[in-house]
């Protein structure tokens, strides 16, 4: 929005990208004297827009100019008389906005829309005059630039105003590419404002819009805007490192003779490539500075290796590794693994003879468009899309974006379930801080993209929504797991879910979810459930015994009169289980398994082996241990079903739960040894047990 403008002179020389290109900075005073002269005649567009012109004609060769000249007429008329805070006629700020589009390659849509988007917020221009003048696209692009617009930059404002701006963007993300535009060249122009408030808008651009741009991939807009925010917000920093690339200035640049020895290379192999040397921007110079303390002079940037063909890529990478010495820790492949942000590209660092070690990106001319541009180079992302959905205007419905990230898609899911506007604004910052995403496959053979660090948790709400309250463990490459354990680009995950319909989220969740829908939905979920809310879950908890009539040894009996004979706790032997008696401190004979380990330590200490056979009797004394995930009325249930094949529970344990699982022992007294197999699936069925075995 145009209220933040002052002078366009403000850091210049943080504009490292224009200095690269070798472009003239435009003067925006003259630009403004000719924007109210008007057309020299009804055939050539204004001398104002025909920066624009030439900018847009060298992405899009074949494009119809006569619609941005309609564009900038009505805007430039609806705008006459107005000012800018620096005394530039008020016109030079949409055209400065279109210009920065053009040169990324924007479509002729969304430069029509950027020259009118702050015509129905500031004049008497009307969305209904831009339909009839310019058609529904565009009335809808201007619609969503105008509703995130109207910011009031107080603290309060701030989380409802971009919960507006994520509804726009996620409708039409031409939307944001135009307020990413518009907030770069108000924070070119930033000067003149009083500190605290260039500071206040440097730090929102710094939380928000910093994120978004690069989540919509649009580097050349992050970079800058990173530059412009660090001169705002860390001047001595600034400073100090804007010093440091001066002084590198005057030295001797390895990266030109390097970037020689790279294209000798690829011109042997027969690969046609375009080999450029990019110099770091500010931000970029100082994190390297941090990180590796002193600077050499291949730090200052980097080699950039343009190629026609995918192939071609791995081709360069293969030559690079071969006559160079690569740097195995710096080699990324984003064009098998692209990032959330549609970015393709090999990253790897090469090092010379002379001790230099050099960042080299590979990548084809396609993706570096994408690079820099990101969804504004896709172009109009609705022209496949159903009519209905390309010219609906209705602010509440949805148009179907094919080209949409997944992490778009999950903000405005959980946005409309944010219960209130600080918890919006928190977990909005925090979902854009995460710079990387994972991508999960569900057992069912879809996919769950979710942002790096995510658990099973956040798959489990990802994936079920309201209906992950119930889930009791996961398996994560075949493998059981707590719910806690944090998921790995490309694993599969199978989350299992209780049929209890009063199962819920435990509190400790929310240390292991990531994800604002998971987040947001485990605390609505407590604060409607403080009961479960308030249990304590960190306090260490003694294991829960229930105890039963003891018996003796069952049914077995010792080859020796009137001896008391005990099955061994440890093994708890049953028919036909062969079976070895010792005689212990009392008189009384023990009998274990034959395998047991506790057969072995009797006969080394000596102890008297007694004959023990079983009777006719069919009744025994079993242990079984169920290992299962923790949930409500576990213990009732699987009690329930040992009482519903005719079982005597003897005694059991219930131990503390360990990240969410639980392990129970029964000692039980069935009437036939025979049904033992039936009582263990009868256990391992109860939801939740994913696991009984006998002790």
């Amino acid at each position: 929005m145009s209220a933040e403008a002052t002078n366009p002179e403000a850091h210049p020389e943080a504009r490292p990208e224009l200095r690269r290109r070798g472009r003239t900075r435009l003067d925006l005073r003259r630009l403004g004297r000719a924007a109210l002269l008007g057309p020299t005649s009804r055939d050539r567009l204004p001398d104002a827009i025909g920066h624009v012109a030439e900018a847009h004609r060298a992405h899009h060769p074949d494009a119809d100019l006569s619609i941005l000249r309609r564009a900038y007429l009505l805007a430039e008329t609806s705008h006459r008389g107005q000012m800018r805070k620096s005394g530039e006629p008020y016109i030079t700020h949409p055209l400065a906005v279109t210009l920065i589009l053009a040169e990324l390659g924007a479509e002729t849509t969304t430069l029509t829309a950027s020259l009118l988007h702050d015509t129905v917020e500031d004049t008497d221009v009307t969305l209904d005059q831009v339909r009839a003048e310019f058609g529904d696209e565009v009335c809808f692009i201007v619609d969503g630039v105008t509703k995130v617009e109207k910011i009031d930059y107080g603290a309060a404002a701030e989380p409802e105003t971009f919960r507006k701006m994520l509804v726009a963007t996620g409708n039409d993300v031409r939307v944001m590419s135009i307020k990413l535009a518009d907030r770069l060249h108000n924070m070119r122009t930033l000067g003149v404002m009083r500190p605290e408030k260039q500071a206040r808008i440097a730090k929102v651009t710094r939380d928000v819009l910093i994120p978004l741009a690069e989540r919509l991939g649009v580097q050349a807009l992050k970079t800058e805007l990173e530059d412009l925010v660090f001169a705002i917000l860390h001047p001595e920093e600034y400073e100090s490192t804007r010093a440091l690339i001066a002084a590198h200035a005057g030295e001797r640049d390895p990266l030109p003779a390097i970037a020689d020895s790279v294209r000798g290379v690829l011109r042997e192999a027969g690969i046609a490539a375009e080999v450029q040397v990019r110099p770091r921007h500010f931000v970029s110079v100082h994190r390297i500075a941090r990180t590796r303390g002193e600077l050499r002079g291949s730090d200052f940037g980097r080699i950039l290796v343009l190629v026609g063909e995918n192939a071609d890529c791995y081709a360069v990478l293969g030559e690079l590794h071969t006559c160079f010495t690569p740097v195995v820790s710096e080699f990324k492949d984003f064009i098998a693994t692209p990032k959330f942000n549609l970015y393709q590209s090999l990253h790897t660092a090469v090092a010379t003879p002379e001790g230099y070690v050099a960042e080299v990106i590979v990548r084809t001319r396609q993706m570096h468009r994408v690079a820099e541009a990101g969804v504004v180079a896709l172009g109009n992302p609705y022209a496949t899309a159903t009519p209905d959905a390309a010219t609906t205007t209705d602010p509440d419905e949805e148009r179907v974006d094919p080209t949409r990230p997944g992490w778009l898609s999950r903000l405005l899911d959980w946005q409309q379930s944010a219960p209130d506007p600080d918890t919006f604004w928190t977990v909005l910052r925090a979902e854009l801080a995460q710079d990387r995403e994972i991508t999960v496959f569900r057992a069912d053979g879809g996919t769950l993209g979710l942002p790096a660090g995510a658990s099973c948790i956040d798959a489990a709400y990802a994936q079920h929504g309201a209906a992950a309250h119930g889930c009791i463990g996961a398996r994560v490459n075949g493998r059981l797991t707590s719910l806690s354990s944090p998921l790995s680009d490309g694993d599969t995950v199978q989350l299992l879910l209780a049929q209890d319909a009063s199962s819920g989220p435990a509190a400790e969740w929310l240390d292991h979810a990531r994800t604002p829908a998971a987040r947001i939905a485990i605390s609505s979920w407590l604060e409607a459930h403080p009961d479960r809310a308030m249990a304590p879950t960190s306090a260490a908890r003694a294991p829960l015994s229930v105890v039963g009539a003891r018996g003796g040894g069952g049914n077995a009996v010792a080859d020796l009169p009137d001896a008391t004979v005990r099955l061994a706790g440890c093994c708890t032997p049953v028919p036909p289980d062969a079976v070895a008696g010792f005689l212990v401190r009392g008189g009384a004979v023990t009998v274990h398994r034959i395998h047991c380990a506790a057969v072995a330590q009797m006969r080394a200490v000596g102890r008297t082996s007694v004959a023990v056979h079983w009777r006719a009797t069919a009744d025994c004394r079993v242990t079984l241990r169920a290992e299962s995930f923790g949930r409500p009325h576990l213990l009732a249930d699987l009690t329930e079903a040992i009482a519903r094949e005719g079982v005597e529970v003897v005694s059991a344990t219930v131990e503390p739960p360990v990240e969410q699982r639980v392990r129970h022992s029964y000692t039980l007294q069935l009437p036939d040894a025979a049904g033992l197999p039936a009582l263990m699936r009868a256990m391992r069925d109860v939801p939740g047990v994913y696991d009984v075995s006998r002790v």
